[in-house]
């Protein structure tokens, strides 16, 4: 009989108790949200667990926070592990079911610091979600980061809202790209890992 990996495990990191002991259940300001995810992104490439990413879900009109997410690529030597898709899982299993837009549940929304890479992009589109906030979109992430997003096309919010997914752009975009620059200094300075696989390490 082959021997084969049956199962494979991503987990958020351990000090994400410590930044959220003192965030409240519900945030009811876009933006208050917004902050809460860039403070995760710029501690979780600090604490090596992947890039300066960070995403939540969130009840949409209530506020209430369902889960968070980080990327832990290298952590878990899992190439798909990006903060939007360990948001989104663990509020799947938060809420019982894979579809965060299923009947009887409140609109949900993923809350991210820049537009979703192509992985994160078919990932949010399937997950149920009914909004999609970002600090940003364009070129920077990929300049200061040297990160390869992939080949999204011109029209991609236009897609997410063509299914019923409503997407609200530039929310706290300069903080976002602070995060970015503090990653990208400690790149030029330290050497950490940029984990493009096409492209090899920086």
């Amino acid at each position: 009989m082959i021997d084969i990996p049956k199962e494979y495990r991503v987990a958020l990191p351990a000090w994400i108790d410590d930044e959220l002991a003192d965030v409240p259940a519900v945030i009811s300001d876009r933006e208050d949200r917004m902050r809460l995810v860039h403070r995760l992104a710029d501690r979780n490439w600090r604490e090596g667990n992947g890039g300066p990413f960070a995403a939540l879900v969130a009840e949409q009109d209530s506020g209430r926070i369902v889960s968070v997410g980080v990327n832990v690529v290298l952590a878990s030597g899992v190439s798909s592990a990006h903060a939007e898709v360990l948001a989104l899982g663990l509020a799947q299993k938060a809420t019982g079911g894979w579809d965060l837009g299923g009947e009887g549940q409140p609109a949900h929304e993923l809350v991210v610091n820049w537009r979703p890479c192509v992985l994160c992009y078919g990932a949010t589109m399937w997950s149920g979600v009914r909004g999609l906030v970002v600090a940003g979109e364009g070129p920077d992430l990929e300049e200061i980061t040297t990160f390869d997003e992939g080949p999204l096309g011109a029209d991609w919010a236009e897609q997410f809202e063509a299914r019923g997914i409503t997407v609200v752009q530039d929310v706290l975009r300069d903080e976002a790209l602070a995060v970015f620059r503090g990653y990208r200094d400690a790149v030029d300075a330290h050497g950490v890992t940029v984990y493009n696989a096409r492209a090899g390490a920086a």
